[in-house]
């Protein structure tokens, strides 16, 4: 027997090896192409379907057959660990039994990419019935599942990244953009934040990311800016410092020259000592105010304002530029409402 050479062996395992790259390349092109077309698709039917889940009574019921339930499942887990509370049903176990999951004020999300999948057709007139409205994700917008929907959502795609063009790749990653799309914006409507991301997930990595988010908050990122930021101009009186420490009511009012360069904070701390002198009457907040306050740059780590606090037992900061300008105002409160503490 007449045994192939080395080279012969090398070279016919180099042309599998490029063959199965441009394979994989082509699919990934067929994919993103089919994600990137959704985009250029998207008009006042996707505003209108996040507008029938946010105006739910009810929750998010998913559902699809085959490949498309497990895209379904997935779609209900983002959701629910993203702040709306969203479940899937099986369409076939829906027929038996699990329909009594499905009430009035649920919005149904069923998917086909066909639009025909008969375990769904089924149980639509039920859903309906039920008082749940429903919102259709298929690639044929004159399918029965598309033309009985509320909202039906166009998720075709030019061709399946499968070389028979047969099996479901590009089309259920379609549905799953579009799924990833409807979730994230309601997130985003609902301020949904990190801290409540990491309330849904009390196990894993995932809680210490989204915690580890808030350490790494900056000083300008929690900072009160503009007319939040209580200030008063060196030579006012005593009364308009207090006046603005009750506007501003963070317990303290920065004292400015006309540049804005901080001269000095008169603070809650102040005030009282103020008044166990019996020097109401001093004529400017310039001569009862704390000179050189502890100030930080809006850069700086949230944590590390904390941390200044705690060293020098303040519960307020002036935030400045590089020239002493003033730029914000910072308060424990801040920091707690930020869940930097």
């Amino acid at each position: 027997m007449i045994k192939a050479a080395p080279f012969a062996k090398n070279s016919a395992k180099k042309r599998s090896e490029t063959s199965a790259l441009d394979l994989a390349r082509r699919v990934l092109a067929i994919e993103a192409e089919a994600v990137r077309a959704l985009g250029d698709r998207l008009d006042e039917r996707f505003v209108a379907a996040l507008e029938l889940i946010a105006g739910r009574s009810g929750r998010v019921v998913v559902s699809g057959i085959g490949k498309s339930g497990h895209i379904a499942r997935k779609i209900a887990s983002t959701m629910a660990s993203t702040g709306t509370p969203a479940y899937f049903v099986h369409p076939a176990e829906a027929s038996h039994g699990d329909l009594g999951m499905i009430e009035a004020g649920d919005v149904f999300i069923a998917i086909s990419y066909s639009g025909s999948s008969d375990e769904l057709l089924e149980i639509v007139p039920q859903v309906k019935r039920r008082g749940a409205k429903l919102i259709a994700i298929t690639g044929n917008p004159d399918s029965p599942l598309a033309r009985a929907a509320d909202v039906n959502l166009d998720a075709a795609v030019g061709q399946e990244a499968c070389p028979l063009n047969l099996a479901p790749t590009a089309s259920t990653t379609a549905a799953l953009a579009l799924g990833d799309a409807l979730a994230v914006a309601l997130l985003e409507a609902r301020g949904f934040s990190a801290a409540d991301f990491a309330r849904t997930h009390p196990r894993g990595k995932l809680p210490r990311q989204a915690l580890a988010h808030q350490a790494l908050l900056h000083v300008h990122q929690v900072m009160r800016t503009g007319e939040q930021i209580p200030r008063v101009l060196s030579g006012a009186t005593l009364r308009e410092a207090v006046l603005e420490i009750s506007r501003g009511r963070i317990g303290m009012t920065a004292v400015v020259d006309a540049a804005d360069g901080v001269k000095g904070i008169f603070t809650d701390g102040d005030l009282r000592r103020t008044l166990e002198k019996n020097q109401l009457d001093a004529r400017s907040v310039d001569e009862v105010m704390s000179v050189n306050p502890k100030t930080v740059r809006p850069e700086m780590l949230a944590a590390e304002a904390v941390h200044m606090m705690e060293q020098f037992k303040v519960n307020q900061l002036l935030v400045v530029d590089e020239r002493g300008a003033l730029l914000g105002a910072l308060n424990m409160h801040d920091l707690f409402r930020a869940k930097v503490l």
